[in-house]
């Protein structure tokens, strides 16, 4: 007997954007896996053509071994068969109206067949160039509103934004819609057109400089235009005025937001311990684990609020299951761990050296990686001296050695400074989330969990969101550091 969640998806079209990144995969894998019956997915990606967008398809989301069970299941040619009946990949850019589709008859095609529009594509650098976080995050979720509107089949828009614009706000912080025009800084006004024809006045002034100076410049002027409204970074203003827009413009089309916190590793499926990439905490646990991260800018009381990706993908369709063909609806959903089942970074740091004192990393010359436990400092203020004493001290006598003797220590000197500059940049970027005081109130999200369990015909897990569900020293030490190791630093 299939739950609710299964039988949605049966028959239905669905387009999803940003289809090579990482929670579009484990989308896909899991709609093939569950529900072979879904009439289509077309999965709109960046390609020049109909062949490169199935050359990526298939190089960076079907032979990646998020699908071996899948693969083991069906066997090579069987998925084959099914991703062929199932999968159209779609070339396409959605900062471009109609999402860059050139065909108008594969246009028109869509706009009759599909049902449901999931948009995941977005830049999640925190500090991208304005014009290209404004062109993805901003805009480019309008022009998804606007392709969905003219689905004449179309139940419902599911948009994956991110719990974290709410900025640096502490406390518990409410799953409720941004209104046009809102503000994180007071009672200044944001208007998202000046803000687009700022973006173009500061792109024509610097059109003569190189292109490393107009990146750099873009990049500095998109982090300059979210504080002054009261975000942190780019990622997360473009982002929430994304959400402005949606809310906006949506007319009567259904449309649910999902805010996720940070994505970790599957928990469960479709095994456990899939990750691509380093995520935000990742980052952290290699550096520590290769005995490099003698000192971290952390207060060991905030709570690093962490998600498995497999739940926020289970959310993602007991959402659009829940809203489905409800004209007018707009919700939000907050898919994070903060509020039901907090783990501090403290707790994660005492996991993570547990962890590599009983299982060290290997070196580049085949001996073990024995690492301590470090210093972690709870202000900005005692990390910059820290620095100071330690590295840039010592930096600067380097430089004075340099100066009298430039043949003997010049590159060492060169070398050290950039990286304790590049150092100092990360650790401004990822201020904002290391002391971070709030909490994610889950309250739809928790509904929509008693829902789920109130209608599901089978309790199998198959559609598990629950945080609680969690033991994080279980998790951390036994699933999500060994799948960093597997699939992040061996390959």
């Amino acid at each position: 007997m299939e739950s609710n969640c299964v039988q949605f998806l049966g028959n239905k079209t669905i387009l999803i954007t940003g289809a090579p990144g990482f929670l579009a995969k484990v989308l896909v894998e899991k709609i093939l896996r569950l529900q072979p019956n879904v009439k289509k997915m077309y999965l709109l990606l960046r390609a020049r053509d109909n062949k490169s967008a199935m050359q990526r398809l298939r190089s960076e989301v079907l032979e990646m071994d998020l699908f071996k069970v899948l693969r083991n299941d069906l066997g090579e040619e069987k998925l084959n068969a099914l991703v062929r009946e199932k999968i159209e990949p779609v070339p396409g850019d959605i900062s471009i109206v109609n999402l860059g589709l050139k065909d108008s008859n594969l246009l028109q095609r869509m706009w009759s067949e599909i049902d449901i529009i999931i948009n995941i594509a977005a830049t999640t650098n925190f500090d991208e160039r304005y014009d290209i976080g404004l062109g993805i995050n901003t805009f480019g979720a309008l022009n998804v509103l606007n392709f969905a509107k003219k689905c004449v089949k179309g139940q419902l828009l599911l948009h994956v934004s991110t719990a974290y614009v709410s900025g640096e706000k502490s406390g518990l912080l409410p799953e409720t819609p941004f209104k046009m025009g809102e503000t994180l800084s007071g009672n200044r006004k944001l208007d998202i057109n000046i803000e687009l024809e700022l973006m173009k006045q500061k792109l024509k002034e610097i059109q003569d400089c190189s292109e490393q100076e107009i990146s750099q410049t873009m990049k500095d002027f998109g982090m300059t235009r979210a504080k002054l409204h009261g975000w942190p970074n780019t990622y997360v203003f473009t982002k929430a005025m994304g959400e402005m827009l949606m809310g906006k413009y949506r007319e009567n089309l259904p449309l649910v937001i999902i805010r996720p916190t940070m994505i970790t590793s599957t928990m469960a499926e479709p095994f456990p311990g899939w990750i691509e990439g380093l995520k935000t905490l990742d980052s952290v646990i290699v550096a520590y684990g290769k005995g490099r991260l003698k000192c971290f800018l952390a207060d060991p009381n905030t709570v690093f609020d962490l998600i498995p990706a497999d739940m926020v993908v289970n959310a993602m369709i007991a959402a659009a299951t829940a809203h489905s063909g409800n004209t007018g609806t707009q919700a939000i959903y907050q898919v994070g761990s903060s509020c039901q089942n907090p783990v501090t970074f403290g707790e994660l740091h005492d996991i993570a050296a547990r962890y590599f004192a009983k299982s060290p990393l290997v070196g580049r010359n085949g001996s073990p990686i024995l690492v301590t436990k470090g210093t972690i400092l709870p202000t900005m203020g005692q990390f910059s001296l820290y620095m100071t004493l330690v590295f840039k001290l010592p930096l600067q006598i380097l430089r004075l050695i340099n100066i009298i003797y430039p043949w003997s220590q010049g590159d060492k000197y060169s070398d050290l400074s950039r990286k304790i500059n590049l150092a100092m940049r990360l650790v401004a970027l990822y201020q904002p989330y290391l002391l971070f005081k709030g909490i994610f109130d889950d309250l739809n999200t928790e509904r929509l969990r008693m829902k789920r369990n109130e209608n599901i015909k089978e309790l199998d897990g198959s559609f598990e969101f629950d945080p609680k569900s969690i033991d994080w020293d279980d998790y951390i030490t036994n699933t999500h550091i060994p799948g960093l190791i597997t699939y992040v630093l061996k390959q």
